[in-house]
C-alpha cells in the first residue's frame, strides 16, 4: 500500500510542479507587462508635456521676436527723422531682452536707382557707417541696411553695403511685408553675413521683416526693420529649456512653395521610440516641430523595474515549482530528507526576504509618493517621497485626522476637501482615481504644494482590503499662470511710482523754463513717453513673467512701514488734490516678509485713496486686533464700496466690480495680496465699513511675532542683499522688455499725477 502511494506521488509530482511553474510564468509575464505598460504611459505623458512645452516656448519666443520688431518699426515710424543714435537707443532693449538665437537687427531702406547717390548721402549724414553701397545692376530698386545692431556681444560687427534686393529669399520677404503692411517671415536660408563662415558652422536662418509706414494722414513707406533668427541656436535653447535635455527635435519650415524644409536639428538620441509632431504659426509662415525621446529616460530611474519583476517572478516561480516537486515526490523518502528539505525551505525564505528588501529599497528610492492604507483608512505604508511631498513626519491615526495632519484643500487653496472626495476614500469604495489634484498646506508645507493623485483599490492578492495612492508634485506645472499675474502686478505697481516722479519733475522743469527754451520739446517727449509707459504697464501685465522671491520672515513692527506708505501715497496725490483724513492705530508686531507686507499695505491704502466718490475727501483708517497667534490688520476707507455680489470674487485675477468702472486698475492687485497672505498661512477678506461715510473694510491676518524675538522697524533691513539684487535685476529686465514692446499709437487715458517732493505732516 505504501509503495502504491509513493508511486502515485512520484507520478503526480512533476505534473503539479509544471502546473505551478506555468501559472507562475503567466502571472509574472502579466505583471511585468502591466509594469511596462504603466511606464510607457508615464513616458508618453512626460513626452507630451515636454513636446507641448517646446511648442509653447517656440510660439512665445517667436511672438517676442515679432512683437519687438513691430515695436521697433512703430517707434521709427513715429520719429520723423531717424538717425543712427535714434536707432541705437530704440534697439538697445532688444539686447537686454536676451532673444533666443538672435542675429543682428537692421533698418533697411529702399533706394531707387536714379536717386542712389543722394539717398546714400542722406543716410550717411544721419549716421550710417560702413563701406559704400554696392547696387546690383540686375534690379531696379535697391535695398540697403543703413543701421545695424548686433544682439550678441560675441558676434563680429556687421558689414554694410550689400544690396539686399538681389538676395533671395529676403528680397521677396521685404516686398511682401511692404505690400501687405504686415510683419512677414522669410523662408529658411543662410544669412548673408554667415556665408563667410565655414560650411560646418553655417546654419539655416529666418528673418522677420516689419514694414515702417508713417502714421500721418497720408502714409509714407520708409523702410523695414529686419531681424534675423538662427534656427539651430533657437531650437537648441528651446529644447534644452523645455525638454530638460530629454528630447531631440527637428524644426521644419513650410516654404512659400509648400515644401517641407528641415532647417534645424537638435538633441542627443533622435532615434527614440516616442515621437511627437505639432504645427506652429509664425506670422505668415507655418512651422512644424517634430520631437523624439527615449521612453526609458523619460520614465525615470525605475525603467528596469519590469525586467526586475520578470526576473524575480521567473526565479520565484521556478523555486515554488521545484518545492512543489520536492514535496510531491518526497513523501516516500521524507524521513530521510527532512534536514535537506528544511534547508531548501530556509533558502527559499531568504530569497523571498531578499526580494522583499529589494522592493522596499525601490519604494524608498522612487521619486513619486506612495501611500497604502487598510480598510479602516489606517496608513500601512508611506514611502519617504510621500512624507516629503506631504510635509509630514508621522502618520495620522485614521481618516478623521487626515485634514488636520495633511491640510487637504481643493486647488483653489481655500476650500477644504470633503472626506468623501479624497482619492484614498474613493479607492477604498472601489473607484479608480486618476490625476486628482489637491493642494496640501500644513506646517511642513506652509507655502502649499499642488499634487496629482492616482488611487486604486489594493489588489486582493495582498490579503486584505485596502487602497494605494501615488502622488506627484505638479506645483511647477500649475504655477506659471498664477506667478505670471502675481509678478506682473508687482512690476506694474512698483514702476508707477518712479514714472510719477519722472513726469512730475519733467512738468516742474516745463513750468520753470521759458516757452522758447530748447529743452521744451525734449521734456514734452518725456511726459508723453511716461504716459505711454503707464498705459503699457496695464496692457502688458499678462505678458510679463517672473518668480516670487523667497519668503524671508522677521519679527517686524508694522507701524513705521504703514506710516511711510500713507505719507508716500498722500505726497503722490499732488498739491491740488484734497488732503485725505487718515489714522493709524496700535499695530502689534507680526512675523512677516517686510517687502511683501509693504506690497499688501501699499495696495490696500492706495485703493482706499483712489476709489472715492468725486468731490469726496478720501479717508483711510488702519488698525489691528491680536487674536491668539494671529494679528488681524484692517484697512478701512470711505470710498465707493463693493457690491455684495462682487465680494466673493474681488480677489480673483482680473475681476473688477461694476462700481470701479472709470477708475484705473488691472484687477490683479487684490489677487497679489491674497497670494502673499496665503503664503504667510493667513487669510484675507472684505466687508462693508460700518464707520462714518460707509465704504469698504479689507482685513488680513498674519502670524503674531514671538515676544522674545527682537523687532525690526526697518522694512528693508532684513532683506537678503542677494535677494534684493536679484529682484532689482528682474525688475530692470522687465522694464527693458516693456519699453521694447511699446505698441504703436497707444495713448494713456489716465495721465500720471504730478508728485510734489517732500511729505506732509501727519494729521494725528
Amino acid at each position: 500500500m505504501g509503495q502504491r502511494e509513493n508511486g502515485v506521488w512520484r507520478a503526480t509530482g512533476p505534473l503539479l510542479s509544471v502546473s505551478v511553474l506555468v501559472i507562475g510564468l503567466i502571472a509574472t509575464v502579466l505583471s511585468a507587462a502591466a509594469l511596462y505598460d504603466a511606464q510607457q504611459d508615464t513616458a508618453g505623458r512626460i513626452m507630451d508635456q515636454r513636446h507641448d512645452a517646446a511648442l509653447e516656448s517656440i510660439r512665445l519666443e517667436t511672438e517676442r521676436y515679432r512683437g519687438m520688431v513691430d515695436t521697433l518699426a512703430a517707434g521709427i515710424a513715429n520719429d520723423p527723422v531717424t538717425t543712427g543714435d535714434d536707432f541705437d537707443a530704440a534697439s538697445r532693449p532688444l539686447v537686454d531682452a536676451a532673444l533666443v538665437g538672435a542675429a543682428p537687427v537692421a533698418f533697411v531702406v529702399p533706394m531707387p536707382a536714379d536717386r542712389l547717390a543722394a539717398t546714400e548721402r542722406l543716410w550717411r549724414e544721419r549716421g550710417a557707417s560702413g563701406p559704400a553701397f554696392r547696387p546690383d545692376p540686375a534690379v531696379g530698386e535697391h535695398y540697403f541696411a543703413v543701421f545695424v545692431r548686433p544682439l550678441d556681444e560675441q558676434e563680429e560687427g556687421p558689414r554694410l553695403g550689400t544690396d539686399l534686393a538681389a538676395v533671395e529669399p529676403i528680397a521677396g520677404t521685404l516686398a511682401t511685408a511692404r505690400d501687405t503692411r504686415q510683419t512677414t517671415v522669410s523662408d529658411a536660408y543662410v544669412l548673408v553675413r554667415d556665408r563667410r563662415l565655414p560650411t560646418a558652422e553655417q546654419q539655416q536662418s529666418f528673418v522677420f521683416a516689419a514694414p515702417v509706414w508713417t502714421t500721418a494722414n497720408t502714409s509714407q513707406f520708409r523702410g523695414w526693420v529686419v531681424a534675423g533668427l538662427r534656427s539651430a541656436n533657437f531650437l537648441r535653447d528651446v529644447l534644452d529649456n523645455a525638454g530638460q535635455g530629454q528630447i531631440a527635435g527637428d524644426l521644419i519650415s513650410i516654404d512659400s512653395g509648400a515644401h517641407r524644409d528641415v532647417v534645424a536639428t537638435w538633441g542627443g538620441d533622435s532615434a527614440g521610440d516616442l515621437h511627437r509632431s505639432g504645427p506652429i504659426r509664425v506670422a505668415d509662415r507655418d512651422w512644424i516641430l517634430e520631437t523624439s525621446g527615449d521612453s526609458r529616460r523619460l520614465s525615470g530611474a525605475a525603467w528596469y523595474l519590469p525586467i526586475l519583476a520578470l526576473t524575480g517572478g521567473l526565479v520565484l516561480s521556478g523555486l515554488v515549482a521545484w518545492l512543489v516537486h520536492v514535496l510531491a515526490t518526497g513523501r516516500a523518502r521524507a524521513r530521510d530528507q527532512v534536514d535537506e528539505a528544511t534547508a531548501d525551505l530556509r533558502g527559499a525564505e531568504a530569497e523571498s526576504r531578499r526580494q522583499a528588501e529589494l522592493l522596499g529599497a525601490i519604494m524608498t528610492t522612487i521619486g513619486d509618493g506612495v501611500s497604502v492604507v487598510d480598510s479602516t483608512g489606517r496608513v500601512l505604508l508611506e514611502n519617504p517621497a510621500a512624507k516629503r511631498l506631504l510635509g509630514v513626519t508621522e502618520n495620522p491615526a485614521g481618516p478623521s485626522q487626515w485634514q488636520e495632519v495633511y491640510g487637504v484643500y481643493r486647488p483653489d487653496g481655500r476650500t477644504p476637501l470633503p472626506m468623501e472626495e479624497m482619492p484614498l476614500i474613493r479607492a477604498l469604495n472601489g473607484e479608480a482615481v486618476d490625476g486628482f489634484e489637491v493642494l496640501i498646506r500644513n506646517p511642513g508645507r506652509p507655502e502649499g504644494v499642488l499634487i496629482s493623485i492616482d488611487a486604486r483599490p489594493l489588489d486582493p492578492s495582498a490579503g486584505e482590503h485596502g487602497a494605494v495612492a501615488v502622488s506627484r508634485d505638479i506645483t511647477e506645472l500649475r504655477r506659471y499662470e498664477a506667478d505670471l499675474s502675481i509678478f506682473a502686478g508687482v512690476v506694474a505697481h512698483d514702476l508707477k511710482a518712479p514714472l510719477s516722479v519722472a513726469r512730475g519733475y519733467a512738468e516742474l522743469a516745463l513750468d520753470e523754463l521759458p516757452d522758447d527754451a530748447a529743452a521744451q520739446d525734449a521734456l514734452h517727449r518725456i511726459v508723453k513717453s511716461v504716459d505711454r509707459m503707464d498705459m503699457l504697464i496695464e496692457t502688458l501685465l499678462a505678458y510679463t513673467t517672473a518668480r516670487h522671491a523667497p519668503l524671508r520672515t522677521v519679527a517686524l513692527d508694522p507701524a513705521p512701514l504703514t506710516r511711510e506708505i500713507v505719507e508716500d501715497r498722500i505726497a503722490a496725490l499732488g498739491p491740488g488734490a484734497a488732503q485725505p483724513d487718515w489714522t493709524i492705530g496700535d499695530l502689534p508686531p507680526v512675523e512677516t516678509d517686510p517687502a511683501m507686507l509693504r506690497h499688501i499695505l501699499d495696495n490696500l491704502i492706495g485703493n482706499a485713496l483712489k476709489y472715492v466718490r468725486p468731490g469726496s475727501v478720501p479717508r483711510v483708517d488702519i488698525a489691528a486686533v491680536p487674536s491668539g497667534r494671529w494679528v488681524r490688520i484692517e484697512v478701512a476707507d470711505a470710498g465707493i464700496g463693493i457690491p455684495d455680489a462682487d465680494k466673493p470674487y474681488v480677489f480673483e485675477s482680473f475681476h473688477r466690480a461694476e462700481t470701479a468702472v472709470g477708475y484705473a486698475g488691472t484687477g490683479l492687485g487684490l489677487t497679489i495680496c491674497r497670494r502673499i497672505v496665503q503664503r504667510h498661512g493667513g487669510e484675507i477678506g472684505v466687508e462693508d465699513n460700518d464707520g462714518p461715510g460707509g465704504g469698504t473694510r479689507f482685513w488680513f491676518t498674519l502670524p503674531a511675532a514671538s515676544p522674545t524675538e527682537p523687532l525690526s522697524a526697518d522694512a528693508s533691513a532684513s532683506a537678503d542683499p542677494e535677494i534684493r539684487e536679484a529682484l532689482a535685476q528682474s525688475m530692470r529686465d522687465r522694464a527693458a522688455l516693456i519699453e521694447a514692446t511699446r505698441l504703436p499709437g497707444l495713448a494713456s487715458p489716465n495721465p500720471l499725477r504730478t508728485p510734489i517732493p517732500g511729505r506732509p505732516s501727519s494729521p494725528q
